[in-house]
């Protein structure tokens, strides 16, 4: 097992070099009523239903209408596929893509957590949400809303006893918030104007980087859906909800009040390939792709496509929308001469629970990343547990932001951009990673087959494309 010269392509090879050898047990069995363990998807979509979704997408939709949907579903669907090669990789070994990049580069794991912490250091999505409650109650300083913000979320996150069980449970009533605001927007706010121009979008696709920059084009397929880190931390939810051999693995729970504690230093768990296990791997790898299919890939999508129908039966043409977050607050005075006072009070008042519980979701899978990787890689021996470095990253990723927020940057859309650029250029790399590992470590009637191949191929050039461009664009920009 250790042999990482291997050639046997029935068993599995994971490196040794930089970590342990992995332990050998059964594949658990699935369990027989899964849709109690659906949610790592949904959780994705509910953390990924923030910059993309409420502001992103619909100011592309509001300045050039609904002709780039298109990038969106593009986007998710490359996304799931990415999401699927993360978990192909947790539900064989319980270890997180993180761990495993690590087994084939000493830092990798160290690379994409500062890269992660770097993209989401920068407090846009709490500042979007504290804009919304002004819009909401008319009165009150961004800035300190959203300080207020961060730190209510450092004392949720760190008192949860089980973070994901908490996490999940919030998720939940963002997505069924955000229901509701679709069904009255179908019914009252969405006009036969916006449908013509849906169905336009579809027949006369369009690629607006002239009148957007690739800067906004990068940042918008980018985070249509998940992005950056979020979508390698679906190996730490997946683990948390006991998916295939994450089963073994302990769950992230608080420092403070949780029972049990994370212990990601135990080795990584692979099972023989023979008859029974294989026939529980087909189980799981068909439960997984549906899970993600039905929640993440559907919800992401609807949103998207949702919100920007709503900014562009709102938007499309006025002239004082500008590249601000203050085009949400013209959204929101538009329903309510539209529909009436009250739709323009919901549109607010959703949108700022959502960016809240989206802000809440990022912080946890940066720290989650981190907390992780920094334990498994570095601190194997130390008494510190996973627990305890999670709590510190926490709350230094809600000083950070407080930091950022006094300093006087308080712009939420500029904050997204720089997010999101950081997020496409990691998402080129790791996509190629991705396809090395799992080409390599994971025994042959397992690992990555060609369709999937081709759309990792794709993902890569793809991202890689948009981030050399993203940079030429800014340099002409600014220089």
């Amino acid at each position: 097992m250790a042999d990482t010269r291997s050639t046997d392509h029935g068993r599995f090879a994971l490196p040794t070099k930089n970590l342990p050898a992995p332990q050998v047990r059964d594949l658990p069995e699935p369990p027989s009523q899964t849709w109690k363990i659906v949610g790592p998807g949904m959780v994705g979509a509910g953390v990924g239903l923030a910059s993309g979704e409420f502001i992103l997408w619909p100011y592309i939709s509001s300045q050039v209408g609904l002709v780039f949907l298109w990038g969106a579903v593009v986007g998710v669907i490359v996304q799931w596929f990415l999401n699927m090669e993360i978990e192909r990789y947790t539900l064989a070994t319980g270890e997180t893509a993180l761990t495993g990049f690590n087994r084939y580069g000493k830092h990798w794991g160290l690379f994409f957590a500062i890269m992660t912490y770097f993209a989401n250091m920068w407090p846009g999505w709490a500042t979007s949400s504290a804009s919304m409650l002004t819009y909401l109650f008319g009165a009150g300083d961004p800035r300190w809303i959203a300080i207020g913000i961060l730190v209510v979320i450092g004392v949720i996150l760190t008192l949860a006893p089980v973070v994901y069980v908490m996490l999940e449970r919030l998720i939940l009533v963002k997505i069924l918030a955000v229901a509701v605001l679709v069904i009255l927007a179908l019914a009252f706010a969405i006009r036969a104007k916006t449908y013509h121009a849906l169905g336009d979008a579809v027949t006369h696709p369009e690629f607006p980087a002239d009148q957007l920059g690739f800067a906004l084009i990068m940042g918008a397929i980018a985070y249509a859906g998940a992005g950056g880190g979020q979508n390698l931390v679906q190996s730490n939810w997946i683990r948390d909800k006991g998916f295939g051999m994450g089963v073994h693995v302990p769950r992230l729970t608080s420092p403070i009040t949780g029972e049990t504690e994370a212990d990601p230093t135990a080795n990584g768990y692979v099972f023989e390939p023979d008859e029974a296990n294989m026939a529980r791997w087909r189980r799981w790898w068909k439960f997984a792709n549906i899970e993600q299919l039905a929640t993440f890939v559907a919800i992401t999508v609807l949103t998207i496509v949702f919100t920007s129908m709503l900014a562009h039966a709102t938007l499309f043409g006025d002239e004082n929308v500008k590249n601000s977050i203050s085009f949400l607050k013209i959204e929101g005075t538009t329903l309510q001469s539209l529909v009436g006072d009250w739709f323009g009070y919901l549109f607010w008042a959703i949108g700022a629970f959502a960016l809240f519980a989206a802000a809440a979701g990022i912080v946890d899978y940066t720290s989650r990343l981190a907390s992780d990787m920094i334990k498994a890689r570095y601190l194997r021996e130390s008494s510190v547990s996973e627990s305890k470095l999670y709590f510190w990253l926490v709350w230094g990723l809600v000083a950070f932001g407080i930091i950022v927020l006094l300093a006087g940057l308080t712009q939420p859309l500029v904050l997204l951009v720089i997010s999101a650029c950081t997020a496409g250029t990691m998402m080129f790399v790791y996509s190629g990673l991705l396809w090395y590992m799992n080409s390599r470590a994971l025994p042959q009637a397992i690992r990555i087959n060609l369709v999937r191949t081709l759309v990792m191929v794709f993902a890569f050039l793809a991202f890689g494309f948009l981030a050399v461009f993203t940079v030429i664009d800014q340099i002409k920009n600014n220089f």
